[in-house]
């Protein structure tokens, strides 16, 4: 089963889209960018307030759009996010000099990291590789572009499958997103990626604007009948409950 990852902003979304079916909420600010970062204050108020409701419920946060080389400031702000009461720290990483650095560094620090790797153009296949020899608790694939291309549009499927694959060998759960939307339901289907994450294909008039809870319970729906496809579906039993988490109380 694919799980279904949805990025919100307010407390108010975090409910409706745990309400609706999404088994992970990823907090991040649209108005900031593709990984856009809510304030600490905001974070620790949302995630309070979910924990409250759905004690069991994995959250997940982006630090921000941080170029990778600005190390220094990627460690404070995961440090900050992780003890705000997150399970899941979301970095983002381009291409470039300075990935391999940033990556390397992200895994030495005390706090549990999912690298973002942000495709546009393509990715190097060699950093992903890397990223999974790590020991990362898990890696996702998007676009930092929000143009109205997807993922897919970046990287072909076959190559897709062939990273996933590579992660899980490591023991990794692997996610997709990127402008995801109905036209890629199948491909998604057929990759069966642990977890598809989603922000404007949940709202009800582009990714600025407010999520329908209706759209998350249709996508929830969606993804958690099973399917099989051409390149070999994942094993249907995981889901990011059985990641490990690190409790921290706040």
């Amino acid at each position: 089963m694919t799980a279904l990852l949805a990025s919100v902003r307010s407390d108010d979304e975090a409910f409706d889209a745990a309400r609706a079916g999404a088994e992970l909420i990823d907090l991040k600010e649209p108005n900031e960018g593709a990984l856009g970062g809510l304030s600490i204050g905001e974070i620790t108020h949302i995630a309070r307030q979910l924990r409250a409701r759905y004690p069991v419920k994995p959250i997940s946060a982006a630090i921000g759009d941080v170029p990778a080389d600005a190390f220094d400031e990627i460690a404070a702000r995961v440090i900050e996010v992780s003890d705000a009461g997150i399970d899941y720290v979301k970095v983002g990483v381009a291409r470039g000099p300075a990935a391999r650095r940033c990556i390397e560094q992200l895994a030495d620090l005390p706090a549990t990291v999912v690298p973002v790797l942000l495709c546009d153009g393509g990715m190097d296949d060699e950093l992903v590789g890397h990223i999974a020899a790590l020991g990362f608790v898990g890696m996702m694939f998007d676009t930092a572009s929000k143009d109205g291309s997807t993922l897919f549009d970046h990287v072909d499927a076959d190559t897709l499958a062939r990273w996933l694959r590579l992660a899980r060998e490591r023991g990794a759960m692997v996610g997709i997103a990127g402008a995801l939307g109905w036209a890629q339901l199948e491909q998604i289907r057929a990759l069966a990626p642990d977890v598809a994450g989603f922000r404007t294909a949940l709202c009800s008039d582009g990714r600025r604007s407010r999520l329908d809870p209706e759209r998350v319970a249709q996508w929830a729906s969606a993804l958690h009948r099973p399917a099989s496809g051409e390149w070999g579906a994942g094993d249907a039993s995981r889901s990011p409950i059985d990641m490990p988490i690190t409790r921290r109380e706040y």
